[in-house]
Formats: structure tokens, sequence, C-alpha cells
């Protein structure tokens, strides 16, 4: 195959990197892109002469899957005190700086000032910007507000609607829906994804309240509905609901999500402290997501659930817990790696896309350094974020 000779030939992107790890390490060294895709994986690749290549040397950096966060308030969340208390919106950069090449955005509390088309925007916004962005449907409340005035109708026609969420469930804030609800909807966006080809994902927001995880367990106990469909989120805003995160997780070989927590008030109650416990209680890695709750609100009440403060959340502290987890040994990086991007990417049916570095997937690559500081990513192929600056 000749190279096209008009101006709108592709460009190709040869990252010649240290080490690679697929998650699992190669022998590789070199990544070949092309059209968004890696095109070859290998060791002193062959470009035909010719082809308009651009070669990025980068042989002290650790080419990994570019990272994934599955709950970003990317239009911003809070309000819980008012309309001075909303959070911003999250920029481009902020998400790639982390080594992040995928969000799915999330509306939370609010769902009055900021709406589904709001969210929507802002995700064709980022994706504008070369960060791939979806989005779940719905927020806190039931019904959930739509896109189109249909949760099925959302996710059949609407590509960058991948699930529902976030519903949330044990929380004052909540709309404290019943069983019966909470079966209903599961249900309608497990029929609206098989139309759509999608995975179809409910993701519930769990608060501190006595019911924990009763509901979701009732869901799995007395329905047909899968576990797979199901990701829970927050497992670890205190030690009774994080244990009983381990116990549904086993029992239904089910998914949970850990919130890498800014204000985490205990050690064993960050995102590092939960991933460790959940491992040492059985669950399998494979089982176990990491996310920010990036500029969601982290409000504080009193014990009769009078608003009293906030602070906005960030998403250093998950890239932070996860370094921790590799330096202190509680996993090696191929399988932590799977916290943060391959099982996020199965968890969100996107596993066909991303997260993995192999042939025909979406060439988004984040580079680390000795330190595992991110300090390069690309996504589908083009850098978005150099931490010295250079594109």
């Amino acid at each position: 195959m000749m190279p096209r000779e008009d101006r709108d030939a592709p460009l190709l992107t040869l990252l010649r990197v240290g080490r690679i790890f697929a998650p699992q390490p190669l022998e590789a060294t070199e990544i070949l892109i092309a059209d968004g895709r890696i095109a070859a994986l290998g060791r002193d690749l062959e470009i035909p002469a010719g082809w308009p290549v651009r070669v990025v040397e980068a042989r002290d950096l650790v080419a990994v899957p570019a990272f994934i966060d599955q709950h970003v308030h990317v239009t911003g969340g809070g309000g819980e005190g008012g309309c001075g208390t909303r959070c911003p919106e999250i920029t481009a950069h902020e998400i790639a700086s982390m080594g992040i090449g995928t969000v799915v955005g999330v509306l939370g509390t609010d769902g009055i000032s900021r709406s589904p088309a709001d969210l929507l925007a802002k995700v064709r916004g980022l994706k504008a910007e070369g960060i791939a962005a979806y989005m779940y449907t719905g927020s806190y409340r039931v019904p959930p507000p739509t896109l189109t005035g249909d949760v099925q109708r959302d996710l059949a026609w609407i590509p960058e609607v991948i699930g529902l969420g976030e519903i949330a469930i044990s929380d004052h804030r909540s709309s404290q829906p019943r069983q019966d609800e909470i079966e209903r909807l599961v249900s309608e966006v497990r029929v609206g994804a098989m139309l759509a080809g999608k995975r179809g994902i409910c993701h519930f927001h769990v608060g501190d309240g006595k019911r924990g995880l009763t509901p979701l367990h009732r869901l799995l106990s007395e329905t047909e509905i899968p576990a797979e469909q199901v990701i829970p989120t927050h497992v670890n805003r205190h030690r009774e609901l994080l244990e009983e995160a381990a116990d549904y997780a086993l029992t239904f070989d089910a998914n949970v999500d850990v919130t890498a927590f800014d204000d985490a008030d205990e050690d064993d109650l960050s995102g590092f402290g939960a991933v460790s416990r959940l491992l040492r209680r059985g669950v399998p890695v494979e089982r176990i997501t990491m996310s920010s709750d990036c500029n969601g609100s982290l409000p504080e009440f009193d014990a009769r659930g009078a608003y009293i403060g906030m602070r906005v959340a960030g998403n250093t502290t998950l890239i932070a817990d996860w370094q921790r987890l590799v330096r202190e040994e509680v996993l090696p990086l191929e399988q932590a790696l799977g916290l943060i991007s391959g099982n996020v990417a199965r968890v969100l049916g996107l596993d066909g896309q991303k997260g993995r570095l192999a042939v025909g997937h979406d060439a988004d690559v984040t580079l680390l350094d000795g330190d595992l500081q991110p300090q390069q990513t690309f996504v589908s192929g083009k850098c978005v974020y150099a931490r010295d600056g250079s594109t």
C-alpha cells in the first residue's frame, strides 16, 4: 500500500519508550500509531520510505494505557449550600495532566440548575479538546432527568450516554427511591443498552445511611439483573460500608468502585487504604476500580443534616493513592493499572477500545517517569498534555 500524496495523508506517530506495560510488561519498546489507533508494537519498527512520521523520543519513560476516571463532575457538582456553593467545571488540561485520557461525566445533587443537556454539552466540549468523554444520564433523583424524556431513548440515541447515574441511595440527599423503583430503572437501562449495543451501567452513589448496600443486595438477589449492570461507588465512606462492599463483591462476583477522597478522615478509608482492605478480604483486583469524584462537592453536615461547609474535590488524590499502591508493593504495576484503566474499561463496556495497549485499540497512552508521575498523555494518538509544554 502506497502512502497518499494529498495533504490529508494521515500522520504516523512513533513512540520510543523505555518500557511498555500493556498492562502486562512487553518486550516491545516502540508504539506505532496511525489514524488514532495502535498499528504496531515492537522493537526497531521500520516505517516505509516517504511516509510522514512524528517520532517521540521518550526512552526514559514507561508507556501505560491512559487512565480512565469513571466519576467526574465535569460541569461541577455542589449546590448543597445554595447557588453560591456550586463547584466549577473541570478543564481538559486538569484531566490530561493526571494521565487521564477518558472521563465519564456525572450530575450529582443538583439536577435542577444543571441538566443532562449541560452535561452533554460539556462532554462534547471536552471531546473537541481531545479528551475521550462519556456521560451518565440522570442525577441523584428518581425519576431521573433525561435528554429525550426517556432513559432507554437516551441510551439508544445519544452516543455519549453509556448508562444512568449517579442515582443516590442510603443518603439524606437522595429521593429515597423504593426498591421497586430501583429495579424498574435498572431494568430500563439494561434493555435500552441492549438496543444500543452498550453495556448500560447503573452507577449508584452510596451515602453513609444505615441501609448501605441493602438495596443493591436485594436487586441482585431478587431479580434477574446481572451484577455487571451495577456499580456502587463511594464504598469507602466508613468502615462498616467498606466491609459490606467486600461482602457484596464476594457474594455476587460484583464490581465495587472506591473513591479517592480528598478528605478521608483516616488512612484506611483513603483510596489506598480501601483498596488494600478489599484485597485483604479476598476481593479479586479485577473487581475493584478507583475514581476521583473530581469537581464534586465535599459538603459537611451537622448531626441534624444541616449544611455547615464545603470543599471541592480534585483528581490529584486519585493518582497519589494509586501510586502509593505500587510504591508500597500492595500491587505490582501491571495489576494496579487495572484499577484506573483496564478494569474500568471492562466495567464500562469500553474494553474493545480502551484500557490496553494492543494493536487495533485506541492509541490512548500515558507516559510515566520513574516516580509514576504522568509526563505526557496521548488520546487517539494526539498529545493532549506534555509536562514540558510541548505538544
